[in-house]
């Protein structure tokens, strides 16, 4: 049953709050029902922008897609809107309406694929076609925001659109206002259902100097800091790539360790949601 405005506005204005919600996941059993109430099923992966990619490490020898080999990450976002026989549009995104985001659009919304966005409240958003659908995410990118996809059960909750697996979801993030800015705080199972792209690690090299751009509201988990004069990335890393484009000394290099990288991605996904 979709929900009504007053519903979505009343999560907009307790967005803010996540962060100590999330802290509770770390309570043995509200942790536990946590995770089931709003998480069970849920994988989800964060695809760095194309412009992040080191074209000299993906260069390999092969067409630029054949079948569902991409050498970009929006391939993957590209060949599920190509796949489903429903798209959505959110004509807002309720991360940035809810930090009152001033870097980023908030009318960028997310993308939904599948039939359960026959559910969602038209006065959020509308059905579009492929077309529409691909150059929506095609404005996300320009914009300088970062894809997320997968399968989310929250989204089925706070739409009131279902079942979870009759609904993908495709985020456009910033690294401000994006919901996931809570995984620091969350706990070790919930956190884990996000992820980075397989196949895909950063990496620092040695013409850092430790300048710390990087660290300066580029990284929405923290996972990059300055140690002894130069960047280090932890595990917390989602891939996102935004590191990499912000290094003034091209000192951060996004690594391609598996070249079935973006197929290996639709592998994975494709099984959670029925796009038909």
């Amino acid at each position: 049953m979709s929900r009504p405005v007053w519903f979505v506005d009343l999560i907009v204005k307790l967005f803010p709050t996540r962060f100590g919600l999330a802290r509770l996941t770390h309570l043995p059993v509200i942790g536990y029902a946590i995770d089931g109430l709003f998480f069970e099923g849920d994988d989800l992966i964060y695809l760095p922008g194309d412009s992040s990619i080191n074209k000299q490490i993906i260069a390999i020898n092969q067409p630029l897609h054949t079948g569902k080999d991409f050498l970009i990450p929006s391939g993957v976002v590209e060949y599920f809107i190509q796949e489903s026989d429903y798209h959505w549009i959110m004509d807002f995104c309720i991360c940035r309406r809810g930090e009152e985001c001033v870097d980023y659009p908030s009318e960028l919304g997310c993308i939904f694929l599948g039939e359960a966005v026959k559910e969602i409240n038209p006065a959020f958003g509308h059905q579009v076609t492929r077309e529409e659908a691909l150059a929506h995410a095609q404005l996300c990118r320009d914009a300088g925001l970062v894809h997320l996809i997968g399968r989310n059960k929250l989204d089925t909750i706070w739409l009131g659109a279902g079942p979870a697996h009759k609904l993908m979801t495709i985020c456009n993030c910033c690294p401000c206002c994006c919901l996931w800015r809570f995984l620091p705080d969350i706990s070790d199972d919930i956190g884990g259902k996000i992820t980075s792209m397989p196949g895909v690690s950063l990496q620092v090299n040695e013409l850092c100097s430790g300048c710390g751009t990087c660290v300066e509201n580029t990284c929405f988990v923290d996972a990059i800091h300055l140690e002894n004069g130069r960047a280090v990335i932890s595990s917390a890393c989602r891939g996102c790539g935004r590191c990499v484009d912000v290094c003034p000394n091209n000192a951060i290099e996004l690594i391609i360790e598996d070249r079935r990288f973006v197929e290996e991605t639709i592998d994975r996904i494709a099984p959670l949601v029925d796009l038909r």
